[in-house]
C-alpha cells in the first residue's frame, strides 16, 4: 500500500508499465468536470471510475482485495477516510472472490485508518486488503484499475 501526493507520482512510475498513463491522466484530465462513471484509458487494461458521493461508517466498512487489477485512488475533491490490513491477517472471505466483479469482501476490522485529501492518492495491491470511502462528506474521487500483468 502507498500513499502519497499526485505532485509525487514520477517516484512510482517504474513500479509498473501502466502506472506512468495512469498518473497522466490524473495529471492532465479535467477531473472536476468530467462525468461520473468508467472512462477507458487503454482498454481492459486501465481505466478510471468517477465517483462522487458520501461515504459509510467504520463499523459498516468491509474489507475488499482484487485479483486482477491494482487500485490507485485518487481524491479529487474531500477527505476519502480508507483503511487497510494485509491480506495475510485476514479472515476467510465473507463474500469469497468472483472473477465478475474481481473482488472478495472480508468481515475483519482494521485498526489501520487514514485520511486521503484533495491531492493525494493511495496504490492497493492484490495483498491489500482495503476499504474506501468511510466518511461522511462528500467526495469526489477516481479509481484508476490498472491491469495486474
Amino acid at each position: 500500500m502507498i500513499l502519497d501526493k499526485l505532485a509525487n507520482a514520477s517516484r512510482y512510475t517504474c513500479m509498473h508499465p501502466l502506472f506512468e498513463e495512469a498518473f497522466r491522466f490524473l495529471l492532465e484530465a479535467d477531473l472536476q468536470h468530467l462525468p461520473t462513471g468508467k472512462h477507458s484509458i487503454k482498454g481492459d487494461e486501465l481505466f478510471a471510475i468517477l465517483s462522487e458521493a458520501t461515504g459509510i461508517t467504520e463499523q459498516d466498512a468491509k474489507l475488499e482485495v482484487h485479483r486482477r487489477y491494482i487500485d490507485i485512488q485518487y481524491t479529487v475533491s474531500g477527505t476519502d477516510h480508507m483503511g487497510w490490513k494485509d491480506l495475510a491477517q485476514c479472515a476467510a472471505p465473507s463474500d469469497p472472490y468472483t472473477e465478475v466483479r474481481d473482488a472478495a469482501f472480508f468481515p475483519d476490522k482494521t485498526p489501520n485508518w487514514f485520511d486521503v485529501p484533495a491531492g493525494s492518492f493511495t496504490i492497493f495491491y492484490p495483498d491489500d486488503a482495503h476499504a474506501a470511502m468511510i466518511t461522511e462528506d462528500k467526495v469526489r474521487k477516481v479509481v484508476l484499475k490498472v491491469a495486474v500483468g
